[in-house]
């Protein structure tokens, strides 16, 4: 069996291993996949990101779920074509931000689920709509702000479900 790896991209205001990371990270590897998180601290530039997030996953060989929150999210799908990407997991992508929605990336063709909060104070949760209308990603809009804190357990939920959906489209393909 190849090797699995999900890469976690974490958001402008946060560090690499939070608590929603490192729920997930530890979901991951109870699916058998191996889990690292990239850290992006002290860069601002979501291009120099997505360069960091190239140069951590060059010498990964197998399947990459990317993971992104936030302007993570902008990194993991930004990155997506070039890593070619299995899947894409979205926490409130920085997507279609004002004066900047021609920088909003195209996503490899893979499955993409977002998650977003009905109460985000930072990305309107009209852009995850748009973006998944376009796109045809899954969207799932939760009772939550911008930092989901509060829902972790279904966050890790949701993404345990689109491992597994990822697992059987592998076998459904062979």
């Amino acid at each position: 069996m190849p090797r699995r790896y999900v890469i976690f991209s974490h958001g402008k205001e946060s560090g690499p291993w939070g608590s929603k990371i490192s729920a997930m990270a530890d979901l991951a590897r109870t699916e058998g996949y191996e889990a690292d998180s990239v850290d992006y601290r002290g860069i601002d530039d979501p291009e120099v990101r997505v360069t960091r997030l190239l140069s951590f996953c060059r010498d990964l060989q197998g399947d990459l779920v990317l993971v992104g929150s936030s302007m993570g999210g902008h990194v993991a799908t930004k990155a997506s074509s070039l890593l070619r990407a299995r899947g894409l997991f979205l926490l409130a992508p920085a997507f279609y931000m004002p004066g900047l929605e021609h920088l909003t990336p195209t996503p490899h063709d893979c499955p993409i689920t977002i998650v977003h909060g009905w109460s985000d104070e930072v990305v309107p949760h009209e852009n995850s709509i748009r973006f998944a209308r376009e796109h045809g990603a899954t969207l799932h809009l939760i009772d939550a702000d911008h930092r989901m804190q509060e829902q972790i357990a279904l966050i890790n939920y949701l993404f345990e479900y689109f491992l597994v959906s990822l697992d059987l489209s592998d076998l459904r393909a062979r």
